[in-house]
């Protein structure tokens, strides 16, 4: 069994969509900014995050018309200098809600939202970072 892809399901494709690419730089698989699908990936690893419009998802399984309330998910992504890449992001309008942060003695955060609602957090993880002692 692989994990293929975590999907969030939104109701506005088009703002998730600028937000995950042009905000956070992840690379689109197709470039379906309207959707109802696509898939990004970040430069290195196999994991990829996946937006579905709910409306879709909705019509197939016959549930989640609503749309959803409370914190349901959070995308984890870890960065190599969480300072930089919070200050490139901020440049590109991105608000950060917390951080950047140390979480632990091994790892530094920082939090933001989607234009969803859904909760992001990045991390640097220290033990990987050969200048710090």
């Amino acid at each position: 069994m692989e994990l293929a892809q975590v999907r969030l399901l939104v109701t506005d494709f088009p703002a998730c969509y600028r937000f995950y690419a042009d905000v956070l730089g992840l690379k689109p698989q197709s470039g379906a900014a309207s959707g109802p699908y696509e898939k990004f990936s970040p430069t290195t690893g196999s994991a990829g995050i996946a937006l579905q419009d709910r409306r879709v998802m909705a019509e197939l399984l016959g549930e989640l018309a609503e749309s959803a309330t409370g914190h349901r998910s959070l995308v984890v992504l870890r960065v190599d200098d969480l300072d930089a890449y919070c200050e490139r992001i901020s440049e590109r309008g991105a608000e950060l809600t917390h951080g950047p942060a140390p979480m632990t003695d091994r790892m530094r955060v920082a939090h933001l939202k989607d234009p969803e609602g859904n909760l992001v957090e990045l991390q640097e993880w220290l033990l990987l970072r050969t200048d710090r002692a």
